[in-house]
C-alpha cells in the first residue's frame, strides 16, 4: 500500500464497518493457486465489480507489487472484514527488537 501506508504502520480498523468505494480495508483474499489460504491483507476498495454489484473490486496503491482484483477477481462483501479509519502517529520504530514510538 505504499506510498499511502508503510510496513510497520499501526492502523485503527473498525471491524464490520460498512465499506465504500475508496476505503482502505482489511480483506480476506481468495486462496492462492495451490489452494493455500492467504493472510489478511490491507487493500484499497475501488468500487463494486462491474459484472456483479454485490462484490467489491480491490486495488493496491503501489502499482509495482501487491495482489489486486486483476489477479484474484472481486471479493464478496463478507470478505471485507474491517475498514481502516486511521493510521496512528507517530509511526513506531524498532529499537532493540521492540516497537517503541518514534521521537
Amino acid at each position: 500500500m505504499e506510498p499511502t501506508l508503510h510496513e510497520g504502520d499501526v492502523l485503527l480498523a473498525l471491524w464490520g464497518a460498512r465499506v465504500e468505494a475508496g476505503d482502505v480495508a482489511v480483506v480476506r483474499l481468495p486462496n492462492d493457486s495451490w489452494g493455500r489460504p492467504r493472510p489478511l491483507s490491507v487493500k484499497r476498495v475501488t468500487g463494486t465489480d462491474p459484472g456483479d454489484p454485490t462484490r467489491w473490486w480491490l486495488d493496491s496503491d503501489n502499482p509495482r507489487e501487491g495482489v489486486t482484483s486483476f489477479d484474484v477477481g472481486s471479493i464478496a462483501e463478507e470478505d471485507v472484514v474491517a475498514v481502516v479509519r486511521a493510521r496512528l502517529r507517530p509511526r513506531p520504530r524498532r529499537v532493540g527488537g521492540r516497537h517503541t514510538p518514534a521521537r
